[in-house]
């Protein structure tokens, strides 16, 4: 695809622009109405908003399972309206919330099925699905043969994402990816998720209803409103410490500081020096490490005091206090 850019393993990821997309259907309804926004290659974006606000509409009308109405969409420095969509297809992996593994084919033929449309060998395919099986979590001779009943929610969820990484798309479509499995599940998936995505470094477009999953897996959110008016679009600290309209601050809801600190790291400018007679009884956490983790140690801390370290290395004070003001976002 033109205008495709390289990450640096060779594997292609591509920007996405939405130029005052629209859908209207015959009956008048206006689902998206003019919205507009860019998608840097390489990084992953989450599209949240209440139910019916058009965010699975935008969704499909990247990859034209739905026909946009107005508008354009850039993949690269190509418009996906004038590209035949059986091709454009292909090129874009689509995860969706009850995965849609084809039930009579095995695990390493559902993850086969677009490099065989594409007319790969069968010796590339069958090394392509080991690698990607490998890469989710999944033994290629211990999963490659089962059929999708015999897998848990996870584990199916795993080789839809596989299915999806297949062909090397240059755009990964996510539409509530982890809503059907239980809290304990999701929250696994999300970290090997996000260790996947540290790997292949594909553009992302994610849809979900959590906003806890959208500011864990996130590089940048778009909230929208109904009809797809965007409300804000901004990493997750902005979004939880600065929401730019009543709609988006109502949405995040009031304990969005506590929100913000699971993206709040912990650093150097909220430490004091460390007292030469500090208590070793005083508990740990780390520099770098999430701000909310730290709230949960300090909150445990009789003192609520606790040493950060680096690297095992003793590096300075915490106090409760200091974490508390990190999450009074500005209203």
């Amino acid at each position: 695809m033109d205008g495709t850019p390289a990450d640096g393993d060779g594997q292609r990821a591509a920007s996405i622009t939405l130029d005052g997309i629209g859908k209207r259907y015959p009956d008048g309804t206006e689902a998206v109405r003019d919205l507009s926004l860019h998608v840097d290659a390489g990084e992953l974006v989450v599209l949240i908003g209440p139910s019916g606000c058009g965010k699975s509409t935008v969704l499909r009308m990247i990859n034209r399972l739905i026909e946009p109405t107005s508008g354009r969409i850039l993949l690269g420095d190509s418009d996906v309206t004038q590209a035949d969509p059986v091709r454009l297809r292909r090129q874009i992996g689509y995860v969706i919330q009850n995965v849609g593994l084809f039930p009579h084919q095995t695990v390493a033929a559902n993850v086969a099925t677009v490099p065989r449309l594409l007319g790969w060998s069968r010796d590339r395919a069958r090394q392509r699905v080991g690698e990607l099986l490998e890469l989710v979590g999944l033994d290629p001779t211990q999963f490659g043969r089962r059929y999708p009943h015999e897998l848990s929610g996870g584990q199916r969820q795993r080789v839809g994402v596989a299915r999806a990484l297949a062909a090397d798309p240059v755009v990964l479509l996510m539409d509530e990816p982890f809503s059907a499995v239980d809290p304990i599940v999701r929250t696994r998936l999300q970290e090997e998720f996000l260790r996947l995505q540290a790997e292949v470094r594909k553009t992302i477009v994610l849809v979900t209803h959590d906003l806890d999953e959208a500011v864990r897996l996130g590089d940048r959110i778009a909230v929208l409103s109904e009809g797809g008016q965007l409300e804000q679009y901004d990493s997750p600290t902005t979004l939880l410490g600065s929401p730019a309209t009543p709609f988006v601050r109502e949405f995040v809801g009031a304990d969005r500081g506590i929100r913000r600190l699971v993206v709040t790291p912990v650093t150097r400018e909220v430490l004091e020096p460390l007292p030469a007679d500090a208590s070793v009884e005083l508990p740990v956490v780390s520099l770098g490490g999430s701000a909310y983790d730290a709230l949960a140690v300090l909150l445990t801390s009789p003192s609520g005091q606790a040493v950060v370290t680096e690297e095992g290395r003793p590096v300075g004070l915490l106090r409760r206090e200091r974490i508390l003001a990190l999450a009074e976002p500005s209203s």
